[in-house]
Formats: C-alpha cells, sequence, structure tokens
C-alpha cells in the first residue's frame, strides 16, 4: 500500500465518538406474510433482510437523532452544550420545518449551536458527514455532531410487497473534531448526483409541486415510488465505480482496507461492490438482516455493528459508500482513530 494523504488547508477532522439508536418494536418476515403476498425465503434470497425495526406512533426521527446523540457525547464524556453545529442527514424529518437539527438541539440541551439537515436520501449521513468534516477542516467549528436517521416505514405502502419488505427505522451520530498531532482522521471522498434517476424513486406527495390534498393520498402520492431493477442497475455500477475511483487517487487497494461499511440496501449490491473492489468478505460489513434499510442510518448502524465484531479497530482504513434517491452517490475514505 502507497497511501497517497491528500494536503488539507487549516486542520485534519475525525471521528471521536459514535452512537446509535434502533426502536424496540419489530416486523419480521412472518409478520409481512400476513400483511402481504410474501414469504420469508422469497425476501431473503432478494434482500438478505429478516426483520427491520419500526418506530413507534408518536415519536419522530428527531427522537431517534436524539437517543443516538446522547449515546454519542456519552462516549465521548462532553456535554451537549459543547456541541458548536448539528448536522442531519434525512428525508423523513418530524416535519417540514423547524429543521430536524433544531428539534434535536432542543431535546439534548446543546444551547447555542447552530445546524441544518441535509437531503440526499440513503446517501444522506455521507453528506452531512462531508459537510461537517469541511466545517472541522476549515477552523470553523471544533465540535461538530453528524446525525443520520430515516424513519422510512412511515412511507412505505404495505400493499407493495416489492418494497414494503425492504425498510426499517433506526439511525446513529458521530461526532467530530479536530485530529490530533500524527493522526490522519478523513482522508478523501467521492461524492455525485444524478437528477435523471429521480423518476426511478421518489415520494412525489407533500412539496411545493404536489401539495398533500386527497387526490395525491388517493394516488397514494406519500409513498415511496421505486423502479426496482433500474434502481438495482444504477446502484451495483455506481457504488463500483465511485468506490474504485476513490481508492485508486489515494494509493489504496481493497486489500488494505481494514473494513468496507457499505449502505445496507441489499445484499446482492453489497456483494457486487466487494467483488469488483476484491475485498474479503469477512471485512465487509453487513448487517440488512437485522435492521433491513434505514436509508441514512444505515451507514452509522452498520459502523456499530463493524466495532461490535472487532472489524474496526484503531488505525484501520475505513471505506464508507452508499447511493440512494436523487440518484446520490457519496463514498468516503478515513482512518479510524477511536
Amino acid at each position: 500500500m502507497s497511501l497517497t494523504v491528500r494536503p488539507i488547508v487549516g486542520r485534519r477532522a475525525k471521528i471521536t465518538a459514535l452512537g446509535t439508536y434502533v426502536p424496540p418494536d419489530v416486523i419480521t418476515n412472518q409478520d409481512l406474510e400476513k400483511m402481504v403476498d410474501t414469504n420469508d425465503q422469497w425476501i431473503m434470497e432478494r434482500t438478505g433482510i429478516k426483520e427491520r425495526h419500526i418506530l413507534a406512533k408518536g415519536l419522530g426521527v428527531s427522537d431517534m437523532c436524539t437517543e443516538a446523540a446522547k449515546k454519542c457525547l456519552a462516549a465521548r464524556g462532553i456535554e451537549a452544550s459543547e456541541v458548536e453545529l448539528i448536522i442531519v442527514g434525512t428525508v423523513t424529518p418530524d416535519m417540514m420545518f423547524p429543521s430536524t437539527a433544531c428539534l434535536v438541539q432542543n431535546k439534548i440541551g446543546a444551547k447555542g449551536a447552530w445546524g441544518f439537515d441535509v437531503s440526499g436520501g440513503c446517501s444522506g449521513f455521507m453528506y452531512a458527514l462531508q459537510a461537517g468534516v469541511k466545517m472541522v477542516e476549515s477552523g470553523a467549528q471544533k465540535k461538530v455532531l453528524v446525525c443520520g436517521a430515516d424513519a422510512n416505514t412511515r412511507m412505505t405502502d404495505y400493499t407493495d410487497r416489492t418494497t414494503c419488505v425492504l425498510f426499517g427505522d433506526g439511525g446513529g451520530a458521530v461526532l467530530l473534531e479536530p485530529a490530533e498531532e500524527g493522526e490522519i482522521g478523513f482522508i478523501d471522498y467521492v461524492n455525485e448526483i444524478d437528477g435523471s434517476g429521480g423518476v426511478s424513486l421518489n415520494l412525489k406527495g407533500g412539496g411545493s409541486l404536489n401539495p398533500s390534498t386527497h387526490e395525491t393520498v388517493d394516488k397514494k402520492w406519500h409513498y415511496i415510488y421505486q423502479d426496482g431493477p433500474a434502481v438495482y442497475k444504477f446502484a451495483v455500477r455506481k457504488m463500483a465505480e465511485a468506490t474504485t475511483k476513490l481508492l485508486e487517487r489515494n494509493g489504496v487497494t481493497g486489500a488494505d482496507l481494514g473494513c468496507f461499511i457499505p449502505h445496507q440496501a441489499n445484499k446482492r449490491i453489497i456483494t457486487a461492490t466487494a467483488d469488483r473492489l476484491g475485498m474479503d468478505p469477512a471485512r465487509v460489513i453487513i448487517n440488512i438482516e437485522k435492521y433491513g434499510n434505514t436509508s441514512a442510518g444505515t451507514i452509522p448502524l452498520a459502523m456499530e455493528t463493524a466495532r461490535e465484531e472487532g472489524k474496526m479497530k484503531k488505525g484501520d482504513l475505513v471505506l464508507l459508500a452508499a447511493v440512494g434517491a436523487g440518484f446520490t452517490v457519496g463514498t468516503t475514505l478515513l482512518r479510524w482513530e477511536i
């Protein structure tokens, strides 16, 4: 390996703490068999999912972010009042406004912090992460809380057998701070959007183009619409292309990575990308069986799984990658410094 660490004007950024949260209620494949024409074998063969968590009525994404943030800050041993900026990646905010970041700020007591939301589909956490990294690298902020969470079950049509098996609720949070002398932290990223893919994965109702009416409800425009084959084809191609580009320009191969943490949308997409990178399957983090696709929540949840399984240790090179609605693509290479 000949790792090429790009120069940074200012200081480097690193992750100093991680916290995650999933609701306690679970929907299994057996539960779905009673709701729609499907079965456990069909779901497992096509997605790799066995169960997914569901957020209780009366709670929102801000509540999941709040729980994850509290765990994150406790792991770092700091008070919420020390957080300077909160960035939330989500496509299922509690409401149109105020932002989820505002709600989280109030709930954790981060007095004096500012913040905003990022909409990047399943790449939402990746985009929020890079926004936070740049804030730290520039010297503008010293402590940035980045959350990624979605309540996908809130916009899932449980009469649509092709989509209702895929989605679950959950999320996580990381704390970004300046790296210490000799630490590398964040190395590089490749992000991309392709708006032509919007017709293949979207939620049409509720915005300024199609405000909520009886007609939009009747047309089911407030549920996720997905052209499965089109999304699958794009995800397999672009996740492989973006990760390969990122590794090559930094002098890294799949064999050099401590672990690969991909967005948990479909097990077949993950394995196809890992094969392209020449990754040892044992170092590819897959937890989709337990959580399903939690959109912006999948990367932090998979990071927690990597730590629990001892596959992400201090000093490891870690590759993160996601593809989402938009279409959006996000990849990040970092050295784990915790």
